[in-house]
């Protein structure tokens, strides 16, 4: 039995419309032929301006096969919306296309538009929820990420829906101390959103901030992420790069501390004994506070400079060349 939509009886009434492809296109696009089926009459519909169950179904049938078909989304939305459809159905319909194609970027705006038209916190509870399953599965997924933000902001005043944010940042730092997304949703909660309940004490925050990210670096020294967000948390606060120094001195040396038994400095805790040192941003971070300092200090910085162009950071040598001449030329 066939599955054309050509075959069908329900879709009888409507002539479908192929796309034109020139007398003798250069480079033709192989389509299955259920999908050049159903777009033959998807076009048709868009066209009469049709707006129904079949239509729904339809547009569906499109969406499972090509999930990035931005026009089928669109005319789903509208169709949903003119039938006064249940959009939280809607939602849950479409989970198993939400993680199956989590990296197409139409497939979250359609859940943005259906919470947008809903404007229910509760749903918004659910949706956060239903966005943790997806992280497991890629905790980086880019979309994913920005829309989770998104209902965060949309909804920014429901303390409810922020309320396990942090802690839920933590839990995938545990787990992947080097996870980017999850530093950049933390700083996003801490300090982009506005304060959040319980954080109204911003100095307590701070002091909070700066402890939590150099346990972090402590544990991975060479985890660019931690680092990133050291200097937002002391950019964020008008914090001086002059008051971690004493902190990241030590993760710029050749070889981590030896033991002592002097009292650990809790305040600023050391490399372990297989970090690999020097820690090109601890070397970097360093240099930043020196040429900050200005005066003789910028001529350590120039030092600190030519270490990483010519032998830690190579790399980038260009780079450490062009901020050598930048601030002789400035000084």
């Amino acid at each position: 039995m066939s599955d054309l939509l050509a075959d069908d009886p329900e879709w009888v009434d409507v002539a479908p419309l192929r796309q034109y492809e020139n007398v003798n296109p250069v480079a033709p696009i192989f389509y299955t032929e259920e999908y050049k089926d159903a777009t033959d009459y998807f076009r048709a519909v868009v066209k009469s301006g049709e707006m129904s169950t079949r239509v729904l179904k339809l547009t569906e049938r499109i969406i499972r096969m090509n999930p990035a078909h931005y026009t089928a989304w669109q005319h789903r939305y509208k169709t949903l919306i003119a039938l006064k459809s249940d959009l939280e159905e809607e939602l849950r319909l479409m989970d198993d296309v939400a993680k199956q194609f989590m990296k197409t970027y139409q497939v979250w705006h359609h859940r943005r538009l259906l919470l947008t038209a809903m404007n229910s916190v509760d749903v918004a509870v659910l949706e956060l929820e239903f966005l943790r399953d997806v992280l497991d599965v890629d905790t980086k997924n880019y979309h994913t990420w920005s829309y989770r933000q998104w209902i965060l902001a949309h909804f920014n005043k429901e303390n409810r829906l922020w309320a396990r944010e942090r802690a839920y940042v933590e839990d995938l730092l545990e787990a992947d101390v080097r996870n980017n997304s999850a530093w950049h949703h933390r700083f996003f909660v801490v300090y982009a959103s506005g304060v959040r309940l319980g954080d109204e004490d911003r100095e307590q925050v701070r002091k909070r901030e700066l402890s939590y990210t150099k346990e972090k670096i402590a544990l991975a020294p060479n985890n660019p992420s931690a680092w990133n967000y050291l200097r937002g948390v002391l950019e964020s606060t008008k914090t001086p790069f002059e008051e971690l120094t004493t902190f990241v001195e030590p993760y710029t040396a050749a070889q981590p501390p030896a033991a002592s038994d002097e009292v650990l400095d809790l305040d600023n805790p050391l490399p372990t004994e297989k970090a690999q040192l020097p820690c090109v941003a601890a070397l970097e971070f360093m240099a930043d506070a020196y040429e900050k300092r200005g005066g003789d200090a910028t001529a350590k910085a120039v030092e600190i400079w030519k270490s990483l162009a010519n032998e830690h950071d190579v790399m980038r040598k260009k780079y450490w060349e062009y901020r050598i001449r930048d601030a002789l030329q400035s000084s």
